[in-house]
């Protein structure tokens, strides 16, 4: 199946979830990522819920990332150049959704990318090596290019892995995926 075709068939997948199962599924796959070899980094970037498209919800990412004292950054969209920047979320940062949903910082500190050590990224699907579909603007992708060699990528899927997606030259693989179930691990 092309990415098109996923990027519609998980979408409906998605829609079809309620909203306390995509609760029940959120807090699985936090507690999930606590088995990651993660936890002794500073920086991490988290993408925030768009509560429409019934995305994982990672306010339970947050307060693990918050307990933790960790620096969470998370991004603002440009959509005429479908580029990322980023900005440290603090106590006095005003967030507001904008006109795709996605909550995201009206002011703050930016964040260089070279300073991000683990990444949190969004997907619709996920194959058995790390490739991933998203919404089919390639924000992630960019963006994770830019990143650090020794950044990690981690997916956040309520759903387990297709058998292989088909891939172009400019997808970057994640290094990990979380689902409720299980940690898939892409590094070998």
């Amino acid at each position: 199946m092309g990415k098109s075709q996923l990027r519609i068939s998980y979408l409906e997948k998605r829609k079809e979830l309620p909203l306390d199962l995509i609760d029940e599924f959120s807090l699985k796959i936090a507690n999930q990522t606590l088995v990651l070899p993660i936890w002794n980094r500073t920086y991490y970037h988290l993408f925030l819920t768009i509560s429409e498209k019934k995305e994982v919800n990672t306010q339970f990412i947050l307060h693990i990332l918050q307990g933790r004292e960790k620096s969470v950054v998370i991004s603002k969209s440009n959509f005429s150049t479908n580029t990322l920047q980023h900005f440290l979320l603090q106590e006095n940062t005003v967030l507001k959704p904008s006109a795709y949903g996605i909550p995201e910082p009206q002011n703050g500190l930016e964040i260089s990318v070279d300073k991000l050590e683990v990444v949190f990224v969004p997907l619709l699907a996920f194959d058995l090596n790390g490739n991933r579909v998203g919404y089919g603007k390639g924000f992630y992708d960019r963006f994770l290019a830019t990143c650090q060699e020794d950044a990690i990528f981690i997916g956040l899927s309520f759903f387990e892995a297709e058998k292989q997606i088909e891939v172009s030259n400019d997808d970057v693989p994640l290094h990990y995926c979380v689902t409720p179930e299980q940690v898939y691990d892409f590094r070998k």
